[in-house]
């Protein structure tokens, strides 16, 4: 994938899980993308569309803010981290998590900065910006 800048501007829940499904047909093994944003900006319910768009179950999806990984089952397996609680990339990296960038599936990571320079160069930026109490603007790069 190249380093285009996409933005879109999400109304409901729905349409963020829509937009998320359909970007998912770009994605291929080995993918790293860093949800960023704060608390309730839409990083969950974006995963919840990922995963309709990878042919998962995105009922299994939840935040798992009091789990580390979550790992779900589609066409690619998806490695969903949520580091809100991290401590250090230096915890991360010891609990052998980096690993999983190399495992051949999708890397999803809710709170990327907490891990910072562990991330690959290729890793795909998607910030979430609260609009409006159901409004999202999506800014991927």
């Amino acid at each position: 994938m190249g380093r285009d800048r996409i933005e879109a501007i999400c109304e409901s829940a729905e349409a963020t899980q829509d937009f998320a499904a359909g970007w998912a047909s770009t994605l291929s093994p080995h993918c790293v993308i860093a949800l960023s944003g704060g608390l309730g900006a839409g990083k969950t319910t974006f995963m919840k569309g990922l995963l309709r768009g990878l042919n998962g179950q995105p009922l299994e999806v939840q935040s798992p803010t009091f789990v580390y990984l979550h790992p779900y089952l589609a066409d690619l397996p998806v490695y969903h981290f949520d580091l809100y609680r991290l401590r250090s990339s230096e915890e991360f990296r010891l609990m052998g998590f980096d690993e999983y960038f190399e495992m051949g599936g999708i890397t999803a990571i809710e709170w990327p900065e907490r891990i910072g320079s562990l991330l690959p160069d290729r890793a795909i930026w998607i910030h979430f910006s609260m609009l409006s109490e159901h409004s999202r603007q999506l800014v991927i790069q």
